[in-house]
C-alpha cells in the first residue's frame, strides 16, 4: 500500500463568461497516507512540510487528520479509525497555499465513505464541502464560499473526484442558471516520493505554493484590466465557512 506518491501535474481553468480566460501551470502534488506522512532527510524538510495549522480552523490544535475527524464528526461522519488519504502541496519554505485540498476518507474495511474537498481563498477564507461520490467519482454541492471578486455566490459544484492511482484526474465544473462559467481541471502522472525524486521535482518546478499565490493574482489582474463585471459579495473572513 503506498503511504506517500507525487503527481506530476498541470492544472487548467477556462472561463466561459465576458472576458473569457484560459490558462494552464504546471505544479507537483502529494498524496499522502494522514497516519504515516513521509519522513524525509532534515535537509529537505524545509521543502515539504504538512502541518495542521494549513488546514481547516486555523487556529485550532491538532493534526490535520485529528482536525478532519473533528470536522466528520460534526457532520454525523465516524471514520473508525479508517484510512484517510490526502492530495495537497505541502509548505515550501514555511509557506503554502492549496486552493484546493482533496482527502478520500475510507472505513476500517477499505470502502469509501465520503470525500472532503477543502477550499481556501487569497483571503485567507477556508470552507470545507463534505461529497459523496458515485461509482465513477461524480458528486455535487451547492457552492457555499467565496471564491473571487469575479464570481456570484450562487450555484452548484460538479465535481468529479476519483481517487488517484498511476494517473490523477479531477474536474470541477461551476454551474450557474444553466451554464457552465468556470471548468477547472487537474490532471498528473504518479510518481515515487523518495528523496532523490523530490529533489528532482523541486529543480523542475520551484517554490510552487508561491508561484499559485502569484499567478491567482496576476490572472486577477489580467481580468480587472479587462473590465471583468465585479459582483458585490462580502468575501468569506479568515476562518470562514468551516463552522457553518
Amino acid at each position: 500500500m503506498v503511504t506517500a506518491a507525487l503527481y506530476d501535474a498541470t492544472v487548467a481553468h477556462v472561463r466561459r463568461i465576458d472576458p473569457p480566460l484560459s490558462f494552464t501551470h504546471r505544479v507537483y502534488l502529494w498524496l499522502v497516507d494522514l497516519d504515516r506522512t513521509p519522513r524525509l532527510p532534515r535537509w529537505l524538510r524545509p521543502f515539504a512540510r504538512f502541518d495542521g495549522r494549513d488546514h481547516f480552523v486555523q487556529d485550532e490544535p491538532g493534526t490535520i487528520r485529528e482536525k478532519l475527524d473533528a470536522w466528520l464528526a460534526d457532520r454525523g461522519v465516524d471514520l473508525r479509525g479508517g484510512r484517510v488519504v490526502m492530495l495537497a502541496g505541502a509548505r515550501v519554505l514555511g509557506y503554502v497555499f492549496n486552493p484546493i485540498t482533496l482527502y478520500w476518507c475510507h472505513r476500517p474495511d477499505g470502502e469509501l465513505a465520503c470525500v472532503v474537498a477543502e477550499v481556501h481563498n487569497t483571503y485567507r477564507g477556508r470552507h470545507a464541502y463534505l461529497l459523496h461520490p458515485d461509482a465513477r467519482g461524480r458528486a455535487s454541492a451547492a457552492k457555499e464560499f467565496y471564491v473571487s471578486p469575479f464570481q456570484t455566490g450562487d450555484g452548484e459544484y460538479r465535481m468529479r473526484v476519483p481517487e488517484p492511482d498511476s494517473l490523477l484526474s479531477v474536474s470541477v465544473a461551476l454551474r450557474q442558471a444553466g451554464s457552465t462559467p468556470l471548468t477547472a481541471t487537474l490532471r498528473g502522472v504518479r510518481r515515487a516520493a523518495g528523496a532523490g525524486d523530490l529533489v528532482r521535482m523541486l529543480l523542475a518546478r520551484p517554490f510552487v505554493p508561491q508561484r499559485v499565490t502569484a499567478l491567482i493574482r496576476k490572472h486577477g489582474v489580467a481580468l480587472w484590466l479587462r473590465r471583468a463585471p465585479m459582483p458585490k459579495v462580502t468575501p468569506a473572513g479568515r476562518l470562514g465557512g468551516l463552522n457553518g
